[in-house]
């Protein structure tokens, strides 16, 4: 029976081999400190964090998130520790939350390794504090018992580890906020939160799950000065100069209001049996405000669980209910992941612990015994190992059976390249919640692949990483063919984004100084749907940043003096997107120092940025372009596990959606975006 805290409470702990399970509305960094009987910390190593995730008997998360599992194994503590702290802090230095109190309670529960669990502890009357120390397992006449402590500090995580006696706790702190700034860069953004009760019934592998992470008068171009423009190699069109008139800034802001809500994932939900099939009767659907309803699934056997069908989520449309059903399947497939490589840890662990048992005692090294209790503890291990994969198996045959129909039905902003609603395609007159950009699959699970979506207006600009990547089949591609894969894979992207605007309502911008992406940004300057031939060498550079950076001054303005309606008339209310290819190149201190600034501030005032670039060929800026390379979020031309979900942080394999070889669906559709913007002005 779960024994449920107050603060100061404390309860026995039976179990040495522990997790301690931490769900809160919002990412938060998880951590655990090592002290000796006064509760003092001896130095950096006696701190599990973010950047240094494991010690002995602990095992911490390596990101932020909105949910954490930690590892604890008390017979592994050294004899010197007598208690282990559970730390709970906010990110700094972003755009969350900066207090405890303007987010929901956290709640912290400890657990077996089966996930029954034994005591837990909701933290409230939180306000102004950024750091808690959460839970304390503490040893006290042999024995261990966990307390509930819930002590704040508005200082961060340097008070609460300075309070503990770590002299080094500012800088400690220090490398936790750049080891999370690290996780965070690399992690999908999760949706924002959800308003209505009702969701998708969740894989029941991890008992305590909490709410879901939350997914926040132009003038003409100069003349330039110096050398000559050089001959573009865009059919002998020559970029943007004097005469042409300069792009003008939304009516507002950001972009158009978020759809409507999305529905929160609710806690009471009862929770299947561990490791059992997903759920997909949605037994809560019904109690959040009346959307559309949702396709009925077709009758199951009995003892089955329902079939599922496309559609089969909250929501107020079927474009929202596919979003939330892609990010239903997401988080399931993070979470069954979860429980399988737990439970295979578990049965390592116990094997490990059986077989130096076994060599510690001399009568049993040699001879029939020794080697029976050898094959005794493989053959446990095996056991534990087959029946975590059968569950695993299980889930995975019910995700794969709901992939198979969600796929087909996915919008053209959500669907493959090869799918065959691109044949139907039709200029939009509505922008949609989200964007796919790829696909994402774990090595426990290849054949399902689950759509990355993010939403619009993007909220982050998009790296797409020329330098040298090693590809998910080990090989290498050479400097030349990567960066031109690259480029094609950014104009996939662009294409994508044109297409699913209305006409009229994004435009496209390209730097390319030496002019070497012509080849693959031929289909944008062919069919015309760029604002302008791409821009060359640093003139062309300059010019465009330095018109980009003058909107986004001036929405500014006029949106912080309260006058955003009172922008000039005839003003260009698109979205911008400005693609950079072979960055640095063409670029000096100035222009640098623009390009950050567009990344920071441009996506609140609708100028985004698609880098195509490698980070090695701007080495020579130092420490001074790490913010930016941090700012967006990193995608690659060729398979490549870099990127981490918001709620376990498992690596995941990223696939690029790319256009099929010999495809002309990328032109049709072009030419139908030009043939729509023409129309439109």
């Amino acid at each position: 029976m779960t024994a449920e805290l107050v603060r100061g409470q404390n309860h026995p702990l039976s179990q040495a081999r522990l997790e301690i399970r931490i769900s809160a509305g919002t990412p938060i960094v998880a951590a655990a400190a090592l002290s000796d009987e006064n509760g003092r910390i001896h130095g950096v190593e006696w701190v599990a964090h973010p950047g240094a995730p494991t010690q002995p008997g602990l095992e911490v998360s390596r990101q932020a998130a909105a949910d954490h599992r930690l590892a604890v194994d008390l017979d592994a503590m050294p004899e010197t520790v007598h208690r282990v702290g559970v730390l709970l802090a906010l990110p700094t230095g972003g755009a969350g939350p900066v207090r405890f109190g303007s987010v929901a309670a956290p709640f912290v529960a400890v657990t077996g390794l089966d996930g029954a669990e034994i005591a837990s502890y909701t933290i409230h009357g939180l306000d102004a504090e950024s750091a808690v120390v959460a839970l304390e397992l503490y040893r006290r006449q042999g024995a261990w018992k966990v307390r509930a402590v819930g002590q704040g500090y508005a200082g961060g995580l340097a008070e609460l580890l300075a309070d503990q006696g770590l002299a080094q706790a500012r800088q400690l702190a220090a490398g936790v906020d750049e080891a999370v700034s690290r996780g965070l860069a690399r992690s999908v953004q999760a949706p924002p939160p959800r308003t209505a009760d009702g969701d998708r019934s969740r894989q029941a592998a991890a008992p305590a799950l909490g709410p879901d992470q939350g997914a926040t008068a132009p003038q003409p171009g100069t003349a330039p000065q110096g050398p000559v423009p050089p001959v573009s190699p865009y059919g002998g069109q020559t970029s943007e100069g004097p005469g042409q008139t300069a792009p003008q800034p939304p009516a507002y802001p950001g972009a158009t209001p978020d759809p409507s809500a999305v529905t929160q994932p609710s806690a009471s939900t009862s929770a299947p049996t561990p490791g059992g099939p997903v759920d997909y009767s949605h037994p809560r659907r019904q109690n959040a405000a009346p959307p559309p309803p949702p396709p009925t699934a077709p009758p199951a056997a009995p003892g089955q669980p329902a079939r599922p069908v496309a559609g089969d989520a909250t929501g107020w449309s079927m474009e929202e209910r596919l979003y939330n059903q892609v990010w239903g399947m997401f988080e399931d497939l993070a979470r069954t992941t979860a429980a399988y490589r737990s439970a295979v840890d578990f049965a390592e662990s116990r094997m490990d612990k059986e077989l130096e048992q076994v060599l510690s005692d001399p009568r049993s090294r040699i001879g029939g015994q020794g080697d029976a209790a050898r094959e005794a503890a493989r053959a446990r291990y095996a056991q534990l190992v087959e029946q975590a994969r059968e569950a695993l198996d299980r889930d995975l045959v019910q995700l794969q059976a709901e992939a198979d129909v969600v796929e087909p039905a996915l919008p053209p902003a959500y669907a493959r390249w090869d799918n065959p609603v691109w044949h139907a395609y039709r200029v939009p007159m509505e922008i949609p919640m989200a964007l796919r950009l790829g696909d994402l699959h774990l090595p426990e699970a290849e054949r399902i692949r689950i759509p990355m979506l993010v939403r619009l207006p993007l909220e982050r600009g998009l790296w797409i990483d020329s330098g040298r990547t090693v590809s998910s089949d080990g090989s290498f591609a050479d400097a030349h063919s990567l960066g031109r894969l690259a480029m094609e894979t950014a104009v996939a992207h662009a294409a994508r984004l044109l297409a699913v605007y209305p006409a009229g309502e994004f435009t496209v911008h390209v730097i390319d100084p030496a002019g070497s992406g012509a080849q693959p940004l031929a289909p944008l300057v062919q069919t015309g749907v760029l604002a302008a031939p791409p821009a060359l060498g640093a003139a062309g550079v300059t010019d465009v940043l330095t018109r980009l950076t003058q909107r986004v001054d001036l929405v500014q303005m006029a949106v912080r003096g309260g006058a955003a309606d009172a922008l000039p008339p005839g003003f260009d209310t698109a979205q911008q997107l400005l693609i950079v290819n072979d960055f640095p190149h063409g670029f000096d201190d100035r222009a640098v120092n623009q390009l950050r600034y567009l990344a920071d501030e441009g996506p609140a005032f609708g100028v985004h940025l698609m880098m195509v670039a490698d980070r090695e060929q701007s080495s020579a800026y130092g420490p001074l372009l790490d913010p930016l390379w941090r700012s967006l979020l990193r995608l690659t031309p060729v398979a490549d596990d870099h990127l981490a979900d918001p709620w376990v942080g498992h690596a995941w394999t990223y696939e690029p959606s790319l256009v099929p070889p010999g495809s002309q669906v990328l032109h049709q559709v072009l030419t139908q975006v030009a043939a729509a913007r023409t129309k439109f002005t």
